[in-house]
């Protein structure tokens, strides 16, 4: 979709060159390997960096994880706001968050898988409250949304936790489904059933 790539726009400029580079290569052998059986000296080697130098940027292996979750996230998000500054009515501000969610993976596959398996990770470890307080600040403009009187009408009456999982669950489950092989067409043959799918569960109808 854009030429420039996720490191470059997360970690812009000459001075961040080296992250990029660890980042880079620790993002391919999680995705080859896995993240347990992937060790710093893995990394290390496979980068030809000094283990001083990727702690100096990440603390640890599960800093480095961590940094990787949440830039895939920060990614994912700046794709959705983009796609949410075009959008008036609260159905196309549904169907916008799917159609970036589908648009993001389907860019950023290896990204995509690399944030599937490593959730869990990054919830068991240190770095988990940190990116429980990015999720917030990530999300603030989608629960000042939903929260607003005027879009609320146009919405089923449902808990604001229960809505994201409500609009990107069918989304999701079939990207998985697709970046694992289980399925062969592209999710983007199927974003606007899945939008549409995704306001028939929150959307209150006619």
């Amino acid at each position: 979709m854009e030429p420039v790539d996720l490191l470059e726009r997360c970690y812009p400029g000459r001075r961040a060159e080296s992250k990029r580079h660890i980042l880079r290569c620790a993002l391919a052998l999680f995705n080859q390997q896995g993240i347990e059986a992937t060790t710093i000296d893995i990394i290390r080697a496979e980068s030809q960096m000094s283990v001083g130098a990727i702690y100096h940027h990440f603390e640890n292996k599960e800093g480095l994880v961590a940094a990787l979750y949440m830039t895939a996230l920060d990614d994912q998000a700046r794709l959705r706001d983009s796609y949410l500054g075009a959008v008036t009515s609260t159905r196309e501000w549904v169907h916008a968050l799917v159609f970036s969610y589908v648009d993001w993976v389907v860019s950023q596959p290896d990204w995509a898988r690399f944030q599937y398996q490593a959730r869990f990770a990054v919830a068991r470890s240190s770095f988990n409250e940190r990116l429980a307080e990015a999720n917030l600040a990530r999300n603030a403009a989608l629960k000042k949304w939903f929260s607003d009187p005027a879009h609320q009408q146009d919405l089923q009456d449902l808990p604001f936790e229960l809505i994201p999982s409500l609009i990107i669950g069918s989304a999701e489950s079939y990207c998985r489904a697709w970046l694992s092989a289980r399925v062969k067409r592209n999710p983007e043959a199927y974003r606007q059933q899945l939008a549409e799918a995704a306001w028939r569960a929150v959307g209150a109808g006619e």
